[in-house]
């Protein structure tokens, strides 16, 4: 198994810039893994391919505003984005020009809007890591909320819509400084139809890192560090999952994110056939040949080539089968990417 296997040539033009209107009229493939054949949908008719038993996992974690302006004291213009909350007031964070800031600097915080000036604006850098990362410390982390910016990733140019429209629209814990796209496809009214056919809705949280996306730099993927990402499956959502198991019911995840959570607490439950709660780090790294305990099916954007997410859909379904189905959605001009169309793989 090689990174450059997980490779494909994508059109630009098939790289969505702006997300469908309404949410649910974004396009669906719908793959079954059991005779490989494909359908071609819009979102909306989700609710035909979903059981009365199913349970449908999703991912309630909500984007902060995770892009930061500052300058030095110089007058240098700095940018900061968040990666990762260590704990209260410290982060780690990709900061910009990275050679100009060094250990022990404080950059101050810009805004447009206006806001006390003050030891509470500042940001101090306490520890140099690889590729531009930093740790750094608030003074007062309230200063996120107020004055950074919705992250969207860099293959979107110049989107300037709602940003809620990056956020799923059940999204409620702060914490991703990216969003879990398979669910931004869900309307208000699509989440009642399917509670109203009697689907049990299980919500999660893991809190979503940037490095979930980025390519994979070595030729063998197993040698990749996988970032770690916060995430909670509370003892009511163990409940409802294990009981699920245990009556056969069919368990959908909305989202690798969903995926990674549940099995990485099936990982830490040491084989025991029981859903146990889970709350702390995931770092499972998912490829092909992975045992997958608890997801049954999945929904999916299409994700970028040489990334972990889609290494993730292909152990699910297996890499033949998704290989031809990304061919399929490139001949059927497919929108790829966050602001994309959507797979349900059953």
């Amino acid at each position: 198994m090689k990174t450059s296997d997980f490779d494909y040539s994508l059109p630009p033009e098939l790289i969505a810039q702006t997300p469908a209107e309404p949410r649910d009229q974004s396009r669906l493939m719908v793959l079954r893994r059991s005779d490989g054949s494909i359908e071609h949908h819009r979102f909306s008719e989700i609710i035909d391919f979903l059981q009365p038993t199913d349970v449908l996992v999703l991912n309630d974690t909500r984007v902060i505003p995770a892009r930061l302006k500052a300058h030095k004291g110089s007058g240098g213009k700095v940018e900061i984005l968040l990666l990762r909350r260590l704990e209260p007031g410290l982060w780690e964070a990709l900061v910009k020009p990275s050679k100009r800031v060094a250990v022990g600097d404080k950059v101050e915080l810009v805004s447009t809007q206006p806001v006390t000036k003050g030891e509470t604006a500042f940001v101090e850098v306490l520890e140099r890591k690889e590729e531009g990362v930093r740790v750094v410390r608030f003074a007062d982390e309230a200063l996120v909320e107020a004055l950074g910016q919705i992250p969207l990733p860099p293959y979107i140019h110049d989107y300037h819509g709602d940003r809620e429209r990056y956020q799923t629209v059940y999204s409620r814990e702060k914490g991703s400084v990216a969003t879990p796209t398979a669910g931004l496809h869900f309307t208000p009214g699509l989440l009642s139809q399917i509670r109203e056919k009697g689907i049990d809705l299980v919500f999660v949280t893991l809190h979503v890192g940037l490095d979930t996306f980025r390519p994979i730099r070595e030729e063998d993927p197993r040698q990749h560090h996988i970032h770690h990402e916060f995430g909670v499956l509370t003892p009511e959502a163990a409940a409802r999952l294990r009981n699920a198991k245990v009556d056969g019911y069919r368990i959908v995840c909305v989202g690798t994110t969903a995926v990674r959570l549940l099995e990485q607490a099936a990982l830490a439950s040491e084989g025991n056939e029981e859903v146990k709660p889970f709350q702390g780090w995931a770092d499972l790294f998912i490829l092909p040949g992975h045992h997958f305990r608890l997801v049954d099916s999945m929904i999916t954007n299409f994700h970028l080539p040489r990334s972990t997410l889609l290494m993730l859909v292909s152990a699910f379904a297996g890499k033949d089968l998704v290989s031809s189905a990304y061919r399929e959605a490139i001949r059927e001009h497919y929108r790829f990417y966050s602001f994309g169309d959507a797979m349900l793989i059953l």
